[in-house]
């Protein structure tokens, strides 16, 4: 007597599931070009350790990338990097900084010595690839256009964060910094850079944003993150969408690796880019 009822109870249910199967919606990027102008971001430390990030490398823990054996490291991240191909590359400098000045001299002969990333990595990667340009895509944030402006205006924004506030979030990662910090010599400077540029990597340097002061002044903390850190990235990202001219191109991005949780989060968000995984390149 129950074998019929099951059955119908099968059949209903391959009904309701073909019927189902005919409505789903498409998904969004079948409504886009398939193919996107690929992105890698290289997030890195600065390699001549200017001390101008709140996070600083004691001396005695600091490499030398012209020295052995970091010179021949640095060697091979180059030469992994190199594997993306890239048809341009784009380099964490303001405008005042003369970027294509600068690399006009480098192709010269000048700079080898300097152990600034934007030389060692950028320049050299783009002269090695044969590259005619190179583009500096920082830039300053709301917060310096505020302050310029009306620096009394924009600290009355400010004035109720609670910059001291006490933050066990920020002291685990003082300790995550130093333990890395004490690495740096002995860990292969591919390894450390592969390290730095998963997700986790990534999002550990924003992380580092979302905690303590951010939740005070009865929003200004929040603003403040806006207006400044997050405003800065995402322009950035208009800058780099103005270099960008073809789905074509293959972008190389390097900068420091506070700016690569964001960058990789708009580059994943954006129709016009396929974030590229650092690891993916072996």
């Amino acid at each position: 007597m129950t074998r019929p009822l099951i059955t119908v109870t099968i059949a209903i249910f391959s009904f309701s599931a073909l019927a189902f199967g005919q409505t789903q919606l498409k998904a969004p990027s079948e409504f886009y070009p398939a193919q996107k102008t690929k992105v890698l971001v290289v997030g890195t430390f600065h390699f001549n350790f200017p001390g101008l990030d709140e996070v600083k490398t004691a001396d005695e823990n600091k490499i030398d990338v012209l020295k052995e054996p970091k010179k021949s490291e640095l060697e091979e991240l180059v030469a992994y990097i190199k594997n993306f191909n890239p048809t341009k590359i784009a380099i964490e400098a303001r405008p005042s900084w003369n970027t294509m000045q600068k690399f006009e001299a480098y192709k010269k002969g000048k700079y080898r010595d300097n152990r600034d990333e934007r030389y060692q990595l950028g320049m050299r990667i783009a002269q090695d690839l044969g590259l005619d340009s190179i583009y500096g895509i920082d830039t300053n944030s709301l917060r310096e256009d505020l302050y310029q402006k009306d620096s009394v205006f924009f600290k009355s924004m400010v004035d109720k964060v609670d910059w001291e506030i006490e933050d066990p979030f920020w002291d685990y990662a003082e300790t995550y910094f130093d333990y890395r910090d004490k690495k740096m010599k002995d860990v292969h400077l591919l390894d450390f850079i592969k390290a730095m540029n998963t997700r986790e990597g990534h999002n550990f340097n924003f992380g580092l944003y979302l905690t303590g002061s951010i939740a005070t002044g009865d929003g200004q903390g929040a603003d403040h993150l806006s207006i400044w850190w997050y405003n800065r990235n995402v322009r950035i990202f208009s800058k780099l969408i103005n270099i960008t001219k073809s789905p074509d191109e293959r972008i190389l991005v390097i900068f420091g690796n506070g700016h690569a949780a964001i960058l990789r989060q708009l580059l994943e968000a954006s129709p016009q880019y396929e974030f590229v995984e650092f690891s993916s390149l072996d």
